[in-house]
């Protein structure tokens, strides 16, 4: 019987290559996309291998229609591994930003992590009706997960709760022997970087941050397109959900040793300093 892993994000990006990845390695693929289109496209795209599954991961009722198909495809085994990718970034300053646009951040990367791993969690070895090597968990976090970045608040603080999360989450399961891994890959050339060009920063022109906050997203336009291949991530889903004895979390950042080893070893007081006077934040550089 082929093993089955579960993708949610799967239309574009990091999910789409994770499937892909996982489906050329002898994997079989319920791949989580919201639209039929979608659907219909991972099928000409990846083949037999891919099963797409309608779900919405801040919606309950969708996660669990996907996991009754889920788990009568596994007919009593265990399911290989659960990829919890779907997520979105919103970005903002934190002083003025709708909170109503932090709730849905946190609704869909925090929250939805939780509904996903409920969904499909008993399927990994928790429920004892399912027979068979207990499966994993991968979280997909970020570098934001350990650093956070100005005007993306909202998007860090969704991390770092994975983070924690994901933390709390591999000791309560470990009394089924379930492992959770955790991937945080810095930038990454997917489509996510496209939709920094609708961030409307003139919605913020009454505040001190219209300058600043322009310049952090030219930046992401410039470094997004020039990340990490999205191959590269999937290539180290597949080493955590394959490996004997996977680390606990695994940072895949492009220029490593600048924008992961050297900041973390800097104090990180003088991180900061460094942030804020390359991106126009001290109080001299306000008009």
């Amino acid at each position: 019987m082929p093993q089955f892993v579960v993708v949610t994000g799967a239309s574009t990006g990091i999910g789409h290559a994770c499937a892909d990845y996982l489906i050329k390695n002898g994997f079989r693929v319920f791949a989580g996309v919201r639209k039929t289109a979608d659907a219909e496209r991972l099928r000409d795209e990846l083949g037999e291998g891919v099963i797409p599954l309608i779900m919405d991961v801040t919606d309950a009722a969708t996660l669990n229609d996907a996991a009754k198909t889920v788990s009568e495809a596994l007919a009593g085994s265990t399911l290989a591994g659960l990829v919890c990718n779907a997520g979105i970034a919103v970005a903002g300053p934190l002083l003025h930003i709708d909170v109503d646009e932090v709730a849905t951040q946190l609704d869909v990367n925090v929250l939805g992590v939780i509904r996903t791993v409920q969904a499909f969690g008993p399927m990994l070895g928790a429920d004892a009706a399912y027979t068979g090597k207990p499966g994993r968990i991968v979280m997909m976090s970020s570098v934001a997960g350990k650093m956070g970045a100005p005007f993306m608040g909202p998007y860090s603080a969704s991390k770092h709760a994975l983070e924690g999360l994901t933390k709390s989450l591999r000791k309560e399961v470990a009394l089924y022997g379930i492992e959770c891994v955790i991937i945080g890959p810095g930038a990454v050339a997917t489509p996510i970087w496209d939709k920094a060009e609708e961030i409307d920063v003139e919605q913020y022109k009454d505040t001190d941050y219209v300058k600043p906050m322009t310049n952090v997203l030219n930046w992401m336009r410039k470094r997004g397109p020039e990340g990490l291949k999205p191959e590269q991530i999937a290539a180290r889903v597949h080493h955590a959900i394959t490996a004997d004895k996977p680390d606990l979390r695994y940072a895949e950042v492009p220029d490593r040793l600048t924008n992961w080893t050297i900041p973390r070893l800097l104090p990180e007081r003088l991180v900061d300093k460094i942030t804020i006077k390359r991106i126009g934040l001290r109080p001299e550089d306000r008009e």
